[in-house]
């Protein structure tokens, strides 16, 4: 994903590898699933677009009820 180089990584200097994985699994929560807009989903965060999803949808998944 060339935001997630070109807006986290390549503008931060880590210490560590478990302060990148920390650092770059909170730009992922907070831009790219919050955020940055989806074409596939209609231009819309994924956040948002599993809000969207019936409730019955989300209910199967975790039951794996079909």
């Amino acid at each position: 994903m060339k935001t997630l180089k070109y807006e986290e990584v390549y503008r931060q200097e880590y210490r560590d590898l478990n302060e990148a994985k920390r650092l770059i699994e909170r730009f992922l929560e907070k831009v790219h699933n919050e955020k940055r807009l989806h074409s596939a989903l209609g231009y819309r965060p994924p956040a948002e677009f599993e809000r969207s999803l019936p409730v019955a949808a989300s209910q199967q998944q975790t039951t794996g009820a079909v």
